[in-house]
């Protein structure tokens, strides 16, 4: 990863922008500082949480809930004073963000932890032309890799299967994924009937500085908050036993009054949309059931089904009492232990996830996809993010230098290869010529029957969901330039609910989906099927299936590799080779199990002997240890 001999680039001129100020962009600011960097800009539409100070060392306890962005500047510029730092508290898929933005820089660093939001800056860099340093970590893993336009493979090149991490520090608050709300769901039911941790709190916190960013305001909220006038503070157990485990009480308690202080947080609200609180009794009133309780529960076995908002209500207050006997049967002080296998323990949480997803407007999830989706927590750690961070600089360096051709994608491992390396380079790979985003003319084929695929579900599933477009404008390529779906509001709201065989729509037909502000045209081709495998709504084809290959054992392979890295000489990525399975850890794993967590915390499946990780393509290479040979994954980075 070294320059090569001569000096280093003179920096201080060049704009570079920084995307994300968390557990990498922190360690990344203060290199570039340190590096000489004058012309910075950095954004990040986070504020500071207490957990993200043992790992993002340019925060400190007084800086908790302010922006990012801004804190992470004024720290970075005590290391250089000179230096001309400019803050975003945004997102960086807003409009004003757009390709003219973009050009004004010379690099762009991700310091990302999703996958919308690096989908989003791939495309932007690739329509302004300028390189990209995308980074992820994971546990003890992590990656750097390198991005051009024309030259390397882009972000999307490789098909990724579904994402099953997130940033832990939205769980009580601001959930924007039906998954952080099954977690949220799991960590209540510790909280209510299995072993309490304070890691796991599902209430807003009425200390969270959030509430109030001016600081007397915090200051003085924190400090009535440890006095609470005459209440007595008890935890979310003890305060539920004293109700007796009244299912309507929890749920008011929950889904309302917790909510309802949320709102009261209305800086939170100001760049996404607020939840809408839930009370039982309105609900219980409007209510059309039109089976009785037995049939509802009976129909609630069937895993694939969606129920109503009245229907998870019914559901909760059932699991609750359900759950509340068998603590009873128990005995006093008795805890239970979630499990996936255990009927009443997952009605709890698929209940419950599903009404915080209706609170926050998500589409409510079946049974099946609540219990798939659950998973296991991987640490941050904050050495990893320092490696991966130098390594981003080194590469920057080399960019700037002129010698593009001298970058590779850098895998950071938990254990030495064969070469007693921990840092594996890999040759970058040209751009893949059948990506549909940066190839010359994107073009995908999507199999769905448009007799049952509403307009509603192209929008916003396939276009924006699967194709990571923000704000798409789709017609038909039918002649007459029929528009089907507008991205100005409510100027073709009313197709939402109607069928593409409605507009003429068949076998063959094709679609112009355009982002304006990715600078992004795609051509759909539809290929009509009548009937796509069992709660499969469309198939993108080409994809790899969603699933790794068999574990490889040949031994000459084994002793033909050098430097670790059989692929070493060639590119990491490669479809040429043997090892790409094209699919994350979480495709390889059984059982789930939630455990602690801090804030930005990863959650994904546990069950394997190696690292799982945030959705990474994963590489089998062969590998020696005292248990004889075995196989070693390595990966290709969607890491968090």
């Amino acid at each position: 990863t070294s320059l090569s001999k001569g000096q280093p680039p003179a920096v201080s001129g060049w704009g570079v922008l920084v995307v994300g100020a968390g557990g990498i962009g922190c360690e990344l600011l203060k290199n570039l500082v340190l590096t000489g960097f004058k012309n910075i800009e950095v954004i990040d539409l986070d504020t500071i949480d207490v957990s993200n100070l043992n790992r993002q060392f340019l925060f400190q306890k007084k800086h908790v809930g302010k922006s990012k962005a801004q804190v992470a500047k004024e720290s970075a510029l005590q290391f250089c004073p000179s230096a001309n730092i400019t803050a975003y508290h945004d997102s960086i898929m807003n409009p004003e963000y757009n390709v003219e933005f973009f050009r004004k820089f010379m690099l762009v660093m991700n310091a990302l932890d999703n996958r919308a939001a690096r989908n989003h800056v791939n495309r932007m860099c690739l329509a302004a032309d300028i390189p990209l340093i995308e980074s992820g970590t994971a546990g003890y893993l992590g990656q750097v890799t390198v991005i051009k336009k024309g030259m390397t493979e882009c972000y999307e090149c490789q098909p990724k299967p579904a994402q099953k991490t997130f940033p832990g520090c939205t769980i009580r608050n601001t959930p924007s994924e039906p998954i952080h709300c099954i977690v949220w769901a799991k960590y209540l039911f510790n909280q209510l009937f299995g072993e309490e941790d304070a890691d796991q709190e599902v209430s807003p916190d009425t200390a969270d500085p959030e509430a109030a960013w001016n600081p007397e305001e915090t200051a003085a909220r924190a400090t009535a908050s440890d006095k609470d006038g005459d209440i007595k503070r008890v935890s979310t157990k003890e305060w539920a036993r004293s109700t007796g485990y009244d299912s309507v009480k929890l749920f008011n308690k929950l889904f309302k009054d917790d909510i309802m202080y949320l709102l009261t947080m209305d800086k939170l609200w100001k760049k996404r949309k607020a939840p809408t609180p839930l009370d039982w009794h309105q609900l219980e009133n409007s209510a059309h059931d039109t089976c009785n309780k037995e049939q509802l529960f009976a129909q609630r076995l069937k895993d694939q089904q969606v129920l109503d908002v009245w229907g998870y209500c019914q559901l909760f207050q059932h699991s609750v009492e359900t759950l509340r006997s068998q603590l009873q049967e128990k005995g006093e002080g008795a805890e239970l232990v979630w499990d996936k296998d255990d009927p009443p323990a997952m009605d709890f949480v698929t209940a419950a996830a599903n009404l915080r997803m209706h609170i926050f407007s998500m589409n409510m999830k079946s049974r099946f996809d609540v219990k798939s989706m659950a998973g296991n927590i991987i640490p941050a750690i904050a050495t990893t993010n320092a490696v991966i961070a130098g390594l981003i600089v080194l590469e920057g360096l080399k960019i700037l230098s002129g010698e593009l051709e001298s970058c590779r994608t850098i895998f950071l491992n938990k254990c030495p290869n064969l070469r007693k390396k921990l840092l594996v380079p890999c040759v970058l790979d040209p751009p893949s010529a059948n990506c549909y985003v940066c190839a010359s003319k994107p073009e995908v084929t999507v199999k769905l029957n448009v007799h049952k695929t509403m307009v509603l579900t192209l929008q916003d599933k396939i276009v924006k969901e699967r194709f990571g477009m923000v704000a798409p404008d789709v017609q038909i390529e039918d002649g007459k330039g029929t528009i089907l779906i507008s991205s100005e509001e409510g100027e073709t709201e009313g197709n939402n609910n109607k069928f593409l065989s409605d507009f003429g729509i068949r076998n063959g037909s094709r679609l112009q989906a355009d982002d304006f502000l990715q600078d992004y045209t795609l051509l759909i081709n539809v290929l009509h099927v009548e009937d796509l495998e069992r709660d499969v709504e469309f198939e993108v084809v080409g994809e790899a299936p969603d699933k790794a290959p068999p574990p490889q054992t040949n031994q000459e392979e084994v002793n033909s590799i050098t430097n670790g890295n059989k692929d070493s000489a060639q590119p990491s990525t490669s479809s040429k080779g043997q090892h790409r399975s094209g699919h994350d850890a979480n495709a390889m794993t059984g059982g789930v199990n939630i455990q602690s967590c801090k804030n930005d915390n990863k959650v994904t499946p546990s069950g394997t002997a190696v690292d799982v990780f945030s959705t990474w393509q994963l590489w089998r290479f062969g590998k020696k240890t005292n248990q004889g040979s075995v196989s070693l994954l390595y990966c290709k980075s969607v890491m968090d």
